[in-house]
């Protein structure tokens, strides 16, 4: 069964930055697409970033330029590099494997607020 892990985040102050952690566990193949999602209260999940196994990214508008997605194959790690936070940036992070084989897994989740 695979198990996929987020870790990270926290509080941070408007501008600043945090850097988020995703690894999916238990297959011995490399997730297709890995990718962050977000949900912030009332409203519905939406993707953030994605990655594919070869490197090709893929950003929400309003992130580009600000956050930027890399992942390590070999460990089946995602991370999300996020500077420049904004308030708007406060949401629950959710992290996305997708095995074309094997099916979609997600992450618990982890909590990212930007406030003063």
């Amino acid at each position: 069964q695979v198990q996929v892990v987020e870790s990270g985040g926290g509080l941070v102050q408007p501008g600043g930055s945090l850097r988020l952690s995703c690894a999916a566990s238990g297959s011995i193949f490399s997730a297709n697409v890995m990718a962050w999602y977000r949900q912030a209260p009332g409203k519905e999940r939406e993707l953030v970033a994605s990655i594919t196994r070869a490197g090709s990214t893929n950003y929400k508008n309003s992130v580009k330029g600000r956050f930027t997605i890399s992942r390590d194959n070999s460990k089946n790690t995602v991370y999300l590099q996020m500077n420049s936070l904004k308030p708007e940036d406060t949401a629950v992070y959710y992290c996305r494997a997708e095995f074309y084989t094997i099916g979609t897994y997600w992450g618990q989740g982890t909590q990212v607020t930007v406030s003063s």
